[in-house]
Parts: C-alpha cells; structure tokens; sequence
C-alpha cells in the first residue's frame, strides 16, 4: 500500500512533482490536436496499450506489483476498478473529442468546474457540510452553466461530461484502497482487451492509422503511453507531498493553460456567453478557493 507523509504539509519535492502534472495536461491539447484527424476511439485504444509497459515498468521499480495481485484477487477491488476504468475511458474520450471537433474551451470549462462539482459530490454522497462561501460557489458555477444553456440553446454537454464523468472518477478512486500508481495499471489493464480488439479491428477494416504508411500517426500514437500515463504518476507522487489546499490551488494551471490555448492558439471564438460564464466560474473559484485555504489554516492550529 501507498504510505501517506507524517505530516500534512507542504515539500519542495512534491511541489515539483504536481507543476509537472499540471504543465503536462496544460499542454498536452497541442498533443490532442496533432490527432485530431484519428478516430477518439483509436487514440484512446493507444492510449490503454502504451500506458501498460511504462505504468507496469514503474510499479516494478518501486516494488508495488504485490498491491495489484491483491486487487486482482478481490472481487469487490476488481469490480470498483472496472468502474473507474469505464469513467476514465469516457472521460478520455470526451476530451479527445472535444480538443480536435474545435471545443477546448469547452473542455476548459469541465475541469473549472470539476472541483466545485467534487465539493457538491462530497455533500450529496457523504453528507459533508458546506460553509455558506461553497454554496455560493456552487450556486454561481449552475448559474454560469445556466448562461451557457440559455446562450446555446442546449446545456454544454462537453463540459458537463467532462466534470461528472472525472468527478464521479475521483470519488470512486479514493475508495479503492490501493495507491494511485496501482489503481492506473489497474484501469488500463482492464481495458487492455478491449483496446486490442479495437486496434485489431482497425487494422482488419483498413482503418488504423497505426503503421499505415504515415510514420508521423504512427509515432504518435506511440506516444499516447507518455502523454497519458506520465502526468498521471508524476501526480500522483506529488499529490502525497502536498497539503490538499495547495493541491487546490494547482489544480488550475491545467484549465487555465486550456484555456489560453484555446483562444489564442487554436482561435476558437469567445462568444458573448462564454465572456460572462468564464468570470463567474472564476469569482465562483476564488470563493470556493479562499473558503478552502480558511478552514485549512483553521484545521492546522
């Protein structure tokens, strides 16, 4: 099992670890676009493959392979990692799409918005207390999403797949009583058999884009192992480092480069609606952020 620091604080280390993450998934819609004309299903599908030997070859060097032949012996464990290894794969698939169809704004949006939907997670499933600052927070985030849909004339379903499907992702993981690194091999290596048979059903249909004559597809669809599966567990290192209110606080570099991304690369519009959803999600987050960091300090003395 993974050890948990003595003490709940800050390091050095573990602050280096979680920029990383950050910047990786900051950066990693320039990634996304570069395949953007693969199927989602086919990116995805690598993405499960390659992640197997890089995840397997770090559990082996740490020596943590004995936690996932326990999982795999445990029904109940084997049954919650099928869970989550569905929600990520939807997860995946969601933003993949999103990043090449030309709404990354959109994905920026869901992973704004994904912490204020964990906090209402927290109290609808857990039954936690919300201080009056979270609720106005949540309630400004709906009403943001409310502008959008009044905006669109539909709900902005990316954004809202995005936050539920890794909201929902995130709670289950906390109650699989393995480390990060193993819960990951574990999801990947339960949809490996599904990947597989995509890939081969590709490749049978004349509709891979893997070894097809075009090194560039090709490398980088071996590439989806690193940019999937790295993050991930220099994250998750990082994660153990830290106090969860400065995880807090990161966890918007990722959105945030996203979104500039977005804008100013990719030149996707920023709508009228859009102007007025994106400052309330950010009010929304400083409350949300501020209320945080008050009951950390409170909790600490």
């Amino acid at each position: 099992m993974e050890n948990l620091p003595p003490k709940n604080e800050d390091s050095l280390r573990g602050f280096g670890f979680a920029l990383t993450a950050y910047l990786l998934w900051g950066f990693l819609p320039i990634f996304m676009k570069a395949v953007g004309h693969i199927s989602p299903a086919e990116v995805i599908a690598h993405r499960v493959i390659w992640s197997i030997p890089i995840a397997g070859a770090v559990l082996w060097a740490t020596g943590r392979t004995a936690d996932l032949w326990v999982a795999l012996r445990n029904p109940r464990m084997l049954l919650m990692g099928f869970a989550t290894a569905a929600l990520i794969s939807v997860n995946w698939g969601i933003y993949v799409w999103s990043i090449g169809a030309g709404h990354a704004l959109d994905a920026a949006l869901g992973y704004y918005i994904n912490p204020l939907f964990s906090v209402f997670l927290g109290a609808v499933l857990l039954g936690e207390r919300l201080s009056r600052a979270q609720k106005g927070a949540i309630a400004l985030a709906a009403l943001a999403v409310l502008v959008l849909t009044i905006e669109a004339g539909k709900l902005p379903l990316v954004a809202l797949g995005l936050t539920v499907t890794w909201g929902i992702y995130a709670y289950l993981k906390k109650s699989l009583p393995i480390g990060p690194n193993q819960g990951f091999f574990l999801e990947v290596l339960i949809l490996l058999p599904f990947a597989l048979a995509y890939v081969i059903w590709a490749q049978a249909t004349g509709r891979s884009h893997f070894m097809a004559g075009v090194t560039s597809d090709t490398v980088l669809l071996l590439s989806c192992g690193l940019v999937t599966a790295v993050p991930l567990m220099v994250y998750a290192n990082g994660a153990k480092l830290l106090r969860l209110s400065t995880i807090g606080i990161m966890q918007y570099i990722a959105p945030t480069m996203i979104f500039l991304t977005a804008v100013f690369v990719f030149g996707e519009p920023f709508g009228r609606g859009k102007m007025i959803a994106f400052p309330m999600i950010w009010v929304a987050l400083v409350i949300y952020t501020v209320s945080m960091v008050r009951q950390a300090r409170a909790a600490g003395k």
